[in-house]
């Protein structure tokens, strides 16, 4: 039998058009493996919102895997490291996987590169931010040269299908189970709510694009309504890779939706943030716009209460208790409201855009470090392509234009811990 090679899992977790599996699969004998990497990221560890559906994403790829024959392995420490140990217990050095853009997983990448013959095969984006360059070959900076540009390799390769069978390797390797990492929140339960509304794992995703493109006409009128379910809600899918973008944007366009649609363009900008975030690593952590580096945003503990009274939904305007309180309970709000609840933070409050990021990261099921920075930088007007600080979404003239008479605010009333979620690995 061949030497096997390494399938080196993150947020790629789906079977169907995964081109790391694929190209792995076609070698021979497939190792797949999930390494729980805190380290890495530093101050980015994963949230904990997130770790909740990482639990049951990989729940759900562990037993589609063992559907084909193979398994999923889990080891926990800093990815290259762990990958170097994982590939000298199986005498292999090859090792497969789909490239991510944050910068610590580029970091990854490299020092994987340097030991190990380290394919790389692009799937997570509609076109890879290295093809979609201005004329200098760099990043665009304004989304609509950008969405021009990607236009020309739209549109993308049509979804491979994911393999029947998978051959394992002759030995497996140790590996950890997901109960002994304790993604899972107890003491409180504060996910209680959470599998009302969320199916995690490729299965979940298909469901949901499945019930997404029956409506996918009415995406235009009903995308702004906070109490509608006029969205897609595939956010936390994409980010976990649990469908691939090329799926999402077929199954659009089959429905009806046209390549230029709004809809179309709300997938492509997540393609700009991912492309935001290769060229500027640090956006989640420095303003675009250096201006913005002497802006007097409050100190710390001056605004300590305020703060607190957003993160908990007491600031008295409904519609900003209504998203806080509804992104505690179920980890996600409406687009249209994370624009409100983040413009009444900086513009209101003062308070600088990249607390809420932080709160963001830890509450949001889907939270990116491309799209949640990028779009908290847009908010501020701190970002290459912002809104200017002087408009502001006006929460009570917001509530008006978009609460479809007073459906969402209700929400508001519904209790909420003023307290920071913990990550449930720090107890």
């Amino acid at each position: 039998m061949a030497d096997p090679t390494i399938l080196w899992l993150r947020q790629d977790l789906r079977l169907h058009d995964q081109p790391a599996l694929a190209a792995a699969a076609s070698e021979g004998p497939v190792l797949p493996v999930y390494i729980l990497d805190d380290v890495s990221p530093g101050r980015w560890a994963i949230g904990g919102a997130q770790l909740w559906w990482l639990h049951h994403s990989l729940a759900s790829l562990g037993e589609a895997l063992e559907a084909r024959g193979s398994r999923l392995v889990l080891r926990r420490g800093e990815a290259a490291a762990e990958l170097a140990r994982l590939a000298a217990e199986l005498g292999t050095r090859r090792i497969h996987a789909v490239p991510h853009h944050e910068p610590w997983w580029t970091d990854a990448e490299d020092r994987v590169a340097r030991t190990h013959d380290l394919q790389l095969h692009d799937g997570n984006q509609l076109a890879p931010p290295r093809d979609v360059v201005n004329g200098g070959g760099t990043a665009y900076r304004i989304y609509s040269p950008f969405f021009q540009a990607l236009q020309q390799h739209l549109p993308p390769h049509e979804p491979d299908p994911a393999p029947e069978r998978l051959v394992p390797p002759a030995e497996w390797p140790a590996g950890d189970s997901l109960a002994e990492w304790s993604l899972l929140p107890t003491k409180p339960d504060w996910a209680a709510e959470f599998p009302a509304l969320w199916a995690p794992g490729e299965a979940g995703a298909s469901r949901s694009l499945d019930a997404f493109a029956g409506g996918v006409a009415d995406y235009l009128d009903r995308r702004n309504l906070p109490s509608e379910e006029g969205t897609s809600r595939l956010s936390p899918h994409l980010h976990f890779g649990e469908i691939s973008p090329a799926t999402v944007y077929h199954r659009a366009v089959e429905a009806g939706d046209g390549a230029g649609s709004k809809f179309i363009k709300e997938l492509a900008w997540r393609d700009f943030t991912q492309a935001q975030m290769a060229a500027h690593p640090a956006i989640g952590e420095r303003h675009a716009r250096f201006v913005f580096d002497r802006f007097p945003w409050r100190r710390s503990e001056e605004a300590a209460d305020d703060f607190v009274a957003w993160t908990s939904g007491r600031t008295g305007y409904p519609i900003v208790d209504a998203g806080m309180r509804q992104l505690w309970r179920v980890g996600w709000i409406h687009n249209r409201v994370r624009m409100i609840v983040a413009s009444f933070l900086v513009k209101h409050l003062l308070i600088d855009w990249r607390d809420g990021a932080r709160w963001f990261w830890d509450t949001l099921v889907d939270a990116d470090y491309g799209n949640n920075s990028v779009n908290w930088q847009w908010i501020a007007g701190s970002g290459f392509d912002s809104n200017q600080f002087v408009r502001i979404m006006a929460p009570l003239t917001q509530s008006t234009k978009f609460d479809a008479a007073g459906l969402y605010t209700p929400l508001g009333a519904r209790a909420c811990r003023p307290r920071r979620r913990n990550d449930p690995r720090s107890g």
